[in-house]
């Protein structure tokens, strides 16, 4: 299944490694190999490449659009056929409600990483695919939306008790 456009998010924080790692040749041939035409790219308040505009407009194929924060996501999360996610519990559930393939990319340098158990747990329930920044030009090729289950809307109780469970918090019935 070709995706021709690809959204990619960091949130509202820094992942420097993720836009770095969309910089590298090995993950540009990736895209170009899954029939990338359009990537837009959420960059956050993180450091970016300032070599990114030129890097993609030497990208035969592939229009690049970046941006760091606004108010909403929801058109590009809508417009793309694949979305590129850190691994942020409001941005898992804010793709996986649009109906969108969602391949997660942890953030493995942060400290006490809630993002691993998370994406984890969402992978083994069968509504993502997660890697790691040196491992996605590999998941990228490897990516089946075909094997991912559609999200029910009506999972957000049991994923946010969850999350009450993982965080400690003492959940009333």
């Amino acid at each position: 299944m070709p995706f021709s456009s690809i959204f990619v998010t960091v949130g509202t924080t820094q992942f420097n490694e993720l836009i770095k790692t969309i910089c590298t040749t090995e993950v540009r041939e990736a895209l170009k190999e899954i029939g990338c035409k359009t990537l837009t790219i959420q960059t956050g308040t993180g450091d970016v490449p300032t070599e990114i505009t030129e890097i993609y407009a030497n990208t035969e194929g592939i229009t690049l659009k970046t941006y760091e924060l606004k108010s909403t996501i929801a058109q590009d999360i809508k417009e793309a056929d694949l979305v590129v996610s850190h691994a942020g519990a409001g941005s898992c559930i804010e793709v996986l409600r649009a109906g969108k393939p969602l391949l997660t990319v942890i953030n493995d340098e942060l400290a006490d990483n809630h993002q691993v158990e998370l994406a984890e747990e969402l992978c083994r329930q069968g509504y993502l695919f997660f890697c790691t920044p040196k491992r996605l030009a590999q998941a990228l090729r490897q990516f089946d939306a075909t094997k991912l289950k559609k999200y029910e809307q009506g999972n957000v109780k049991e994923f946010v008790k969850y999350l009450d469970n993982f965080m400690g918090f003492d959940v009333k019935a």
